[in-house]
Order: C-alpha cells, then sequence, then structure tokens
C-alpha cells in the first residue's frame, strides 16, 4: 500500500506543478494566469503534506509536527485555491460577479483561514479533533458550496468546463469525512485518493481550456 499510495502522491505534485508552470507559460490573458496559478497552489500547498506523509513511510523520523503542519498549509491553500476558482469564473465567462458575492467569498475564506490558525486545531501534535474539525470546515463547505453552484449554473455554457462542478461537488464529499472522522476512523483517509482524482480532472479542464482558446 505504501508505495501506490506514495507514487500515486508523487505522481500527482509532479503533474500539478508542471502543469501550473505549462499553464502560466502559454497564457495569453489573466484568466488563463489564475488557472496556471491555482494549479500551482494546489500542488505546492499539498506537498507540505504529502510529502511529509511519503517520508513517514520510508524513515523513521518523527514526523507528527511535519504531518500537522503540513495539513495546516494544505487547509490554507485549499482555501486560496477556491477563490481562485471564483475568479477563473469571472474572466472565463465574463461575469462581473457582484459586490455582496464577491464580500462573501472574501469574508468565508478569511473565517476559514482565521479558524484554522486557532491553537485549539492542534496541528503541531496532528491531532484529528472532531470538534475543530467541524468548526473550521463549516466556511470552507458554504464556500465551496457557493463555487460549485456557480459552476453548475454556467455548464451548458461551455463544454470544456461543464463538469468542473461535480468535481467541485466530488471533491467535498469525499473530503469533509476525512476532515471529521478519519482521526477515529483510520480507513477513511482511503476517500483522499478519489479527492486528488478529483483535483486531478480540475486541472486537466484547466490545460483544455487553455488549448482551446490558444
Amino acid at each position: 500500500m505504501k508505495y501506490g499510495e506514495s507514487s500515486f502522491d508523487i505522481l500527482y505534485l509532479l503533474f500539478a506543478i508542471i502543469s501550473g508552470c505549462i499553464i502560466l507559460s502559454r497564457a495569453k490573458n489573466p484568466t488563463q494566469k489564475l488557472m496556471g496559478i491555482a494549479a500551482l497552489v494546489l500542488g505546492c500547498g499539498d506537498a507540505f503534506h504529502l510529502v511529509p506523509r511519503v517520508l513517514n513511510y520510508f524513515t523513521d523520523l518523527d514526523m507528527t509536527a511535519p504531518l500537522g503542519v503540513g495539513k495546516l498549509v494544505t487547509s490554507i491553500t485549499m482555501t486560496v485555491f477556491y477563490v481562485l476558482l471564483y475568479y477563473v469564473w469571472q474572466g472565463y465567462y465574463r461575469q462581473s460577479g457582484s459586490r455582496n458575492l464577491t464580500i462573501a467569498i472574501w469574508c468565508l475564506a478569511v473565517i476559514r483561514v482565521v479558524l484554522c490558525l486557532f491553537p485549539q486545531n492542534g496541528w503541531f501534535e496532528n491531532s484529528s479533533d472532531m470538534t475543530w474539525g467541524i468548526i473550521r470546515n463549516v466556511p470552507f463547505v458554504i464556500l465551496g458550496a457557493i463555487i460549485c453552484y456557480l459552476y453548475f449554473v454556467k455548464r451548458a455554457d461551455d463544454r470544456t468546463f461543464r463538469l468542473l462542478w461535480l468535481y467541485i461537488l466530488l471533491s467535498f464529499a469525499f473530503y469533509i469525512p476525512v476532515a471529521v472522522g478519519a482521526g477515529i476512523v483510520p480507513m477513511l483517509g482511503m476517500l483522499m485518493l478519489p479527492k486528488t482524482i478529483c483535483y486531478i480532472l480540475m486541472i486537466v479542464a484547466f490545460l483544455k481550456a487553455q488549448k482551446n482558446n490558444a
């Protein structure tokens, strides 16, 4: 299991980071740049958690703190990723976005990040406290639901992004049980695999969108 999971994690990180660099290097407009940045934020952020996870399999080092801090960094970068998805939606579909909607997006993101910074999360002990797992994810789920809805409404307007709403929905469906209950039921951690596949599909959509607009 450790070889299969580790190989998958490494390949995912390479794919996300390399794809982000490719999209940025070929970007011809601000929206394509945002797609590249989003892919890089996703890949680099996840590296803080996945690299210690891989090392934990193959070394005798105490990775408790690095794994916990990695989860903190990933929690923040995932939030940033969905904010970037909001601006990708604006640029790709040429939507101005209401002022109230933009304020709501940023407020939810800031609340989520602030909650993640509370010491009660126990990041340095790699804690899996269910109560704080729920608290810090409430604004994140609301943020994700809004982004999912925005792409759902526009699904018929473009073939490249028509399933992006579904990838977002499934990524949250796989993520929430892990974030809340993995400390009690460790096997729930396996759901991170299909969640990561959803992220890969989002990045593939970015690559296709750039190619179609080339």
